[in-house]
């Protein structure tokens, strides 16, 4: 099987904006898996709710709400183009921000099992030796929690590879800018190149079975 270098080109911006948005996601789904598996605060079954929404509504509906907020007479996209010229939709920036949407829920789902599966006297030793909350988490409860969130995050980019209906609203399908391989698939199709299809099919399961067979790995 050998890619063009057309097909090159597709796989690579793919990687490229799937791993932007795990390393985007990543920070902002530790601090919130951290908070639901340890905290209890008003409202948090809304945000769990919340969190989980992007996975059980069609991807479709998640993109339109993405266009309306940062398009330009959406609340973020208008604040955006008026005050710094900046327009997201339909630019690579927006496939990194579908990305990032679609695949969030899974880092936080598994992050938060790894830091439910810490055992808090370990925790309670650290203090007790003198070790600062900060210190705790990231010598003890950071590393204890370390296989379920390089779990999350392999996942996550995982789902990020595999995104269509919410990146094909937002951002659309502009060859050599924002054509992701789901996208290029798509087009290969209604096109009738089968041969193209299918090749980046194979990619895709690929990388895809890789990276679930990781997180898999990670998990146990």
């Amino acid at each position: 099987m050998v890619l063009t270098p057309d097909e090159w080109q597709v796989v690579g911006f793919t990687l490229a904006v799937c791993a932007l948005a795990t390393v985007l996601i990543t920070p902002f789904g530790l601090a919130l898996a951290w908070l639901l598996a340890r905290k209890r605060w008003r409202g948090k079954t809304i945000v769990e709710a919340l969190v989980t929404v992007p996975l059980v509504i069609p991807p479709v509906a998640t993109g339109l709400i993405l266009l309306k907020l940062l398009g330009r007479r959406g609340p973020i996209g208008q604040f955006l183009h008026e005050r710094l010229g900046w327009d997201i939709v339909f630019t690579w920036q927006a496939v990194v921000i579908a990305a990032a949407v679609m695949s969030f829920p899974l880092l936080v789902r598994a992050a938060r099992v790894g830091f439910e599966g810490v055992d808090r006297e370990l925790e309670e030793v650290a203090v007790i030796f003198g070790a600062s909350p900060l210190r705790v988490f990231f010598l003890v409860t950071l590393p204890l929690a370390a296989r379920g969130i390089a779990a999350g995050i392999v996942l996550a980019f995982a789902r990020a590879i595999g995104e269509f209906g919410a990146t094909i609203l937002v951002a659309g399908n502009i060859p050599g800018k924002t054509t992701t391989i789901s996208l290029k698939i798509y087009e290969a199709v209604q096109l009738g190149h089968d041969a193209t299809a299918w090749r980046l099919v194979a990619v895709c399961v690929l990388m895809s079975f890789t990276a679930v067979w990781i997180s898999e790995r990670l998990s146990r």
